[in-house]
């Protein structure tokens, strides 16, 4: 794996982190009603899906190993183009059922 997708590798997980961190306290709710933490998950799920953009043009072997990442650039496209679109029961969605396979999936590459 070359020296550039370990950085992105470890920018995910640190996304990944920042966002589980972001929401620990909040239910779906209080989610909703804290504009902050929502531009913030938003935000990081927009670097994590660049990041994977990133690493199909470089190392496109490793995305095939990480579930799903189609869809998450996907989604990462949906946060930044079509951002008045985005529904809340979505976002706090991803983050209950898919980020933590994401999480796993990017700390066993980057253990490899």
């Amino acid at each position: 794996m070359n020296p550039e997708t370990v950085d992105l590798l470890e920018d995910i997980a640190s996304h990944a982190l920042s966002i589980r961190e972001f929401t620990q306290n909040h239910t779906f709710e209080t989610y909703c009603n804290d504009l902050r933490t929502r531009l913030a998950v938003e935000r990081a799920f927009e670097i994590i899906g660049e990041a994977l953009t990133r690493i199909k043009r470089t190392d496109p072997s490793v995305l095939s190993e990480i579930t799903e990442s189609r869809s998450i650039v996907s989604f990462r496209n949906i946060l930044a183009h079509a951002y008045d679109h985005v529904e809340d029961k979505i976002v706090w969605g991803v983050i209950q059922t898919d980020l933590q396979k994401l999480s796993s999936d990017v700390n066993r590459l980057l253990s490899q």
